[in-house]
């Protein structure tokens, strides 16, 4: 049994342990996309991952949600966060828009959600608040963003219409689950909470799958591709984005995300020997300042 201390430690280190995660996201598409179509990749991911799921869940007499408004409301939040999100960002990709300008679009989120909460949420409760200095972390978290991913912009990175629209409609899904999950998504088991929003991702994934006429080819890229995008990235970065959004404000959550893309940016210069510049590092600390202001102010007013 766990002691009080090394709980507490564990909550600390989830932050961290999502942003490194969810930051491989970008790193598996550019390794499994040149073998199979996004959605038909996505689509097999929504598979295993559920399987795996309910295997979990079947050993471990996982409880499932008693309410039916409580699946409803589940399987909205896994259309948008898994289906909507990930349906986009992939046909971005597939469709050649560059890491660094889909990153960049998809992390306006923090922004888009600051400004939701702000004009929507109630004001007699702290958490639906943003600060002064949380939007100060905003505007600096998205300076920081423009900075690192500035050097990707280029001839061989402009965006088309289909593409940018793919990436909006990832960044408007993402925004919306998020928000939808923290009003109306009670506690459950992440188990249990994960395996109903996959069933729904698969369940809207698979019609616009089965359109797509690319052949999917088994490589060992493609294998090792998708297995980590099974354990790694829906068995442990969904999860984990669901525990925080559970756990904490919206606002201080979804600026996490501002952290992703100079994320990858280093593992893609460990992985691919893409050029860290100046510019990537100065933009770098300026993200996790903004970061730091905004979950530092939102933790102080929940205190």
């Amino acid at each position: 049994m766990s002691s009080p201390a090394s709980t507490g430690a564990l909550i600390r280190a989830m932050p961290a342990v999502f942003v490194l995660i969810w930051s491989t996201g970008f790193i598996v598409a550019k390794y499994g996309l040149p073998y199979a179509p996004p959605l038909s990749f996505l689509a097999i991911r929504y598979v295993l991952s559920l399987a795996c799921f309910l295997v979990w869940i079947a050993i471990a007499r996982v409880a499932w949600p008693r309410s039916g408004a409580q699946w409803l409301h589940l399987g909205v939040t896994g259309i948008l966060i898994h289906g909507g999100y990930l349906g986009g960002v992939w046909s971005a990709i597939k469709g050649g828009m560059g890491s660094g300008l889909s990153a960049l679009i998809v992390g306006l989120q923090p922004v888009l959600t600051a400004v939701w909460v702000s004009r929507m949420g109630d004001s007699s409760q702290s958490e639906n608040r943003v600060s002064a200095r949380q939007w100060l972390g905003l505007v600096l978290g998205l300076a920081g963003l423009l900075l690192v991913v500035s050097r990707k912009f280029g001839a061989g990175n402009e965006a088309t219409p289909s593409t940018l629209a793919f990436a909006v409609f990832a960044l408007l899904s993402i925004t919306i689950g998020t928000l939808y999950q923290k009003r109306f998504v009670q506690a459950a088991d992440v188990r249990s909470a994960n395996a109903i929003q996959l069933g729904a991702a698969l369940l809207v994934t698979l019609p616009f799958a089965w359109m797509e006429t690319e052949p999917v080819v088994p490589t060992a890229e493609f294998l090792g591709a998708l297995a980590w995008s099974v354990l790694a990235l829906t068995l442990g970065g969904s999860s984990l984005l669901y525990m925080l959004i559970q756990r904490g404000a919206a606002t201080a959550v979804t600026s996490l995300l501002y952290l992703v893309p100079p994320t990858t940016a280093l593992m893609a210069w460990l992985l691919f020997g893409e050029a860290i510049t100046v510019v990537t590092v100065l933009g770098t600390a300026l993200t996790a300042l903004g970061v730091w202001l905004v979950v530092r102010t939102g933790a102080k007013a929940a205190a």
